[in-house]
C-alpha cells in the first residue's frame, strides 16, 4: 500500500509534525511493502525537499501562490496528484491548515476520511486508526476498507526523530500545478506574528502551567507568587489566553509555543494533545487535578488529585 504525506512547513522550515507523519509513514510502507511519497507545496523549497530523507521520493510542487498557505490552491494541487497518482493512504497533520485540506480533499475525491488520529495501522488491506475524541475521554476506533483513504492525525502523537533522517536525501521530482490555480477567490494577505511579551517561557528551566482549574484571574497571583519562589515562570493553556488572562505569548500548545523546561507543574489542565504537544518534552511533568480520569496523568511523572487551592499554598509554604 502507497502512504502518501502532506508536509507543512513555514519560513522554509518543516514543522515537527511533517517528520512525525514520515516516521509512522515509513513503518506502515515497510509493513505493506508500499512506497512512501511526501507532498510539498511552497516556492523556493527544492533543496529543503531533499531533506526528508525518510520518504522514498518528494513530489514538490513550486509556484508563487503556494508560498504561503491557501486552502483554495493547496487542495487544488493535492487533487490533481491524488487524481493523477492513483489510490493511496493519505496522512496529514490534524492541524489548522491539514483541517482545511482533508475535509476538502475528501469531498473532492470521494474518499473516507478519519480525524483527530493519534494511531494508525494496517492490518492487510484495513486501515485502522485510533482517533482521541473530548479531550482524551473516547478513543474510536475506525476502518477504511480497502486501504485508499485520509487519517489527519493530532501533532505529537508520534515520535519526531523516526521521521529525521540525517545525511540522507530523497529525490525530488518536480509536478506541474494544474491549469488555472490564479483563479482562486481566496488571497493570503500576510503573516501577523504576535509581539514579544514581557517573559519568554522557552528559556525558563521551571513552568508552572495553570489551566481552566485556575478559575479565575484573581488567582494567578499566587501562582505567580509560587513561580517566582521556584525561579520559573507562570504559563497557560489555551483557554487561560483565549480570556485574556494572560497573554499569547505564554501559551504553551500546538496554537502556541513548545518548550522543554527542566520541570512543568500543571495545575488544573486537563491534558488535550493540543496543549501536551508543546509541554510533552518536558523532563519531569507534574500533575495537580481533582479529576482523577484527566489525560494529563497518563504523561505525568507525578500526579495529585488534591485541590490546586491545597496544593499551592503549601508548597509555597515549604519553599519559605
Amino acid at each position: 500500500m502507497d502512504i502518501l504525506v502532506v508536509t507543512e512547513h513555514m519560513k522554509g522550515e518543516f514543522a515537527d509534525v511533517t517528520y512525525e507523519l514520515l516516521g509512522k509513514g515509513r513503518e506502515l510502507a515497510e509493513k505493506t511493502g508500499g512506497t512512501l511519497t511526501a507532498v510539498v507545496l511552497g516556492s523556493g523549497m527544492a533543496e529543503a525537499s531533499e531533506s526528508l530523507g525518510a520518504a522514498d521520493k518528494v513530489l514538490y510542487a513550486d509556484h508563487a501562490l503556494l508560498a504561503d498557505f491557501n486552502p483554495e490552491t493547496h487542495v487544488q494541487v493535492l487533487d490533481n496528484l491524488i487524481s493523477n497518482r492513483g489510490p493511496c493512504l493519505a496522512l496529514i497533520a490534524n492541524t489548522s491548515m491539514g483541517m482545511d485540506l482533508a475535509a476538502a480533499l475528501s469531498a473532492r475525491r470521494d474518499l473516507p476520511l478519519v480525524a483527530y488520529a493519534v494511531d494508525v495501522a494496517i492490518e492487510g488491506t484495513e486501515v485502522i486508526a485510533t482517533s482521541q475524541l473530548y479531550g482524551g475521554k473516547i478513543y474510536a476506533e475506525s476502518v477504511i476498507s480497502g486501504g485508499a483513504g485520509i487519517v489527519s492525525v493530532l501533532a505529537g502523537s508520534f515520535p519526531v526523530d523516526t521521521g529525521r533522517v540525517d545525511g540522507s536525501s530523497s529525490a525530488v521530482e518536480r509536478v506541474d500545478v494544474p491549469a488555472g490555480i490564479e483563479d482562486v477567490q481566496i488571497r493570503f494577505a500576510g503573516l501577523i506574528e504576535p509581539e514579544g511579551g514581557d517573559v519568554d517561557i522557552t528559556q525558563y528551566d521551571v513552568l508552572i502551567g495553570v489551566g481552566r482549574g485556575i478559575q479565575s484571574d484573581e488567582n494567578l497571583a499566587q501562582v505567580e507568587g509560587l513561580a517566582a519562589a521556584l525561579g520559573g515562570a507562570v504559563c497557560a493553556s489555551r483557554p487561560i489566553v483565549d480570556n485574556k488572562w494572560l497573554p499569547k505569548t505564554r501559551q504553551v500548545g500546538k496554537s502556541g509555543l513548545k518548550v522543554k523546561p527542566k520541570v512543568y507543574i500543571a495545575l488544573g489542565i486537563s491534558g488535550a494533545p493540543e496543549h501536551m504537544e508543546g509541554m510533552k518534552d518536558a523532563e519531569l511533568i507534574i500533575a495537580v487535578n481533582t479529576d482523577e480520569t484527566a489525560p494529563i496523568f497518563e504523561h505525568a511523572h507525578y500526579g495529585s488529585t488534591e485541590d490546586l487551592f491545597d496544593v499551592v499554598p503549601a508548597l509555597a509554604q515549604k519553599l519559605q
